[in-house]
């Protein structure tokens, strides 16, 4: 082959790697859906940013179990920022870029965790975990059946949001019986 051609084929080959019959197969308005992933993925940022620094500060009866639970957390909101920024590039789109835009593109925002205490930080972040449920519920309600791959991420995304949801209540109630006990 000589070595024209072979630039053209290498070039070809990389456009097709680049997921444009994957962008094609979107059986929706992909602006939208790329609009959507960026919220997704703005809320992921700040919920790992929430949960990082919230373990850092913790303060208050089970700080440990409470501190452990939100790094644990930190780190699947990093991994679905991961993923969700991974899906925006197939579909030719780029992630939001800056911090400030995450805040104006979130669609959950961003709980400060300005009190420390074990009760608030939990009490924040089901509320954080509640609003990806249904961020996530809706992203899987429109690409059912126009984008198998988004609706694959989504359903992945949303099982480990459900399991912190459960995790945090857990932790919540076990923490109001101890107080209760120590009242009583």
């Amino acid at each position: 082959m000589s070595g024209e051609a072979d630039g053209f084929l290498r070039c070809e080959l990389k456009e097709n790697a680049m997921g444009t019959k994957g962008r094609e197969i979107v059986g929706m308005d992909v602006k939208t859906l790329l609009e959507m992933l960026n919220r997704a993925y703005a809320d992921e940022w700040l919920a790992y940013y929430q949960y990082w620094l919230g373990a850092k500060l913790a303060k208050g009866p089970m700080k440990d179990a409470v501190m452990a639970e939100l790094t644990q957390h930190a780190a699947d909101e990093l991994r679905h920022a991961d993923l969700l920024a991974l899906r925006i590039i197939q579909l030719g789109g780029t992630p939001v870029l800056t911090p400030a835009e995450w805040l104006a593109v979130s669609g959950c925002g961003y709980d400060a965790p300005a009190d420390p205490h074990v009760a608030k930080l939990l009490e924040q972040n089901i509320s954080g975990e509640q609003c990806a449920i249904v961020t996530y519920q809706k992203l899987i309600g429109v690409t059912q059946t126009a984008d198998p791959v988004t609706y694959n991420l989504a359903v992945q995304i949303l099982s480990d949001e459900v399991e912190h949801e459960e995790d945090l209540q857990a932790l919540k109630e076990d923490l109001e019986l101890l107080m209760a006990r120590n009242r009583g």
